[in-house]
């Protein structure tokens, strides 16, 4: 079978599609024929930075696909089913035709939307989920995310929308406006000095972009980016997504009654891994970049 593998950290260029064994599932793991998955920031970070698992290694968080094999009850042969893996930590990527997925991580797939599309949900909703459980938002709150027409971004706004506070937006760039108020954003500007100062209770950042004055005093910020927390916001903090099935499932419901929208840029192959990851660096695209299996 066909996986994406790097021997060595670098650009593109380290990219190699090439065959691999299949994988032989434990008895607590499920074989899934991967259709789709989606380029995220630690894929390429990962590709380019000194971090991750031994060489040679095999790429990849989210996956949509079908069950091909399965001793694990819940889970038959045809069943659609989506997970993320924590790739960095297990050294499990999906980023292969095959992949032997740990029953705990695996759910059932959306059924409204294809599977290519659904490949575009698990590690950027869980991301925006899981922080936004850490922001904490409340009816009769304003919250702002940065970044708000991203993979994450984009998810974070609809959801922070169902808790009954106010969302705005900061996007990167004055085109980006008219999607963030269609993911259910209020004010939208591509200007932090546009952002009305002491305004907002919490912010959720995922562009690695300091809020400045609109954050107002003792407001909680929590940041899913690299970048170091700012040393002026004492209630700042950062976030890391982890594995969880039942959070994918919620977040699968949501997709299925048309409460949350998945938004997909681009479609490619896995032979043209490469191309993809330029797309997904050169920035500026309205919705994830999936690879095709």
């Amino acid at each position: 079978m066909r996986a994406v593998q790097i021997d060595r950290h670098g650009g593109i260029d380290v990219l190699v599609l090439r065959d691999v064994p299949e994988p032989v599932p434990r008895a607590d793991e499920v074989l899934v024929r991967t259709v789709a998955s989606s380029v995220n920031p630690v894929d390429w970070k990962t590709r380019a930075w000194d971090r991750g698992p031994a060489f040679p290694m095999t790429l990849g968080w989210d996956l949509a696909g079908v069950v091909a094999h399965s001793a694990v009850p819940g889970f038959s042969p045809g069943d659609r089913v989506v997970a993320m893996s924590g790739q960095l930590s297990t050294g499990l990527g999906t980023w292969a035709d095959l992949v032997a997925v740990p029953a705990r991580i695996l759910t059932a797939a959306p059924a409204r939307i294809p599977l290519v599309d659904a490949a575009a949900l698990p590690l950027a909703g869980l991301t925006a989920s899981q922080a936004l459980e850490r922001v904490k938002p409340v009816p009769g709150e304003r919250v702002l995310v940065t970044g708000g027409v991203g993979g994450v971004g984009s998810l974070a706004v609809q959801l922070a929308r169902r808790s009954g506070a106010r969302v705005d937006a900061l996007v990167s760039r004055p085109a980006h406006v008219t999607a963030a108020r269609e993911a259910g954003a209020h004010l939208v500007t591509d200007r932090v000095g546009d952002l009305p100062p002491g305004a907002y209770d919490a912010v959720l950042d995922t562009a690695g972009v300091h809020p400045g004055p609109a954050l107002a005093p003792g407001g909680r910020y929590v940041s899913i980016t690299d970048d170091p927390l700012p040393t002026d916001l004492p209630n700042a903090a950062k976030h890391q997504v982890r594995e969880d099935a039942d959070g994918l499932a919620d977040l699968v419901t949501l997709v299925d009654a048309r409460e949350l929208r998945v938004r997909v840029g681009a479609y490619l192959p896995v032979g043209d891994v490469r191309r993809a990851h330029e797309l997904f660096e050169a920035g500026g695209m309205l919705g994830k970049v999936v690879l095709t299996f």
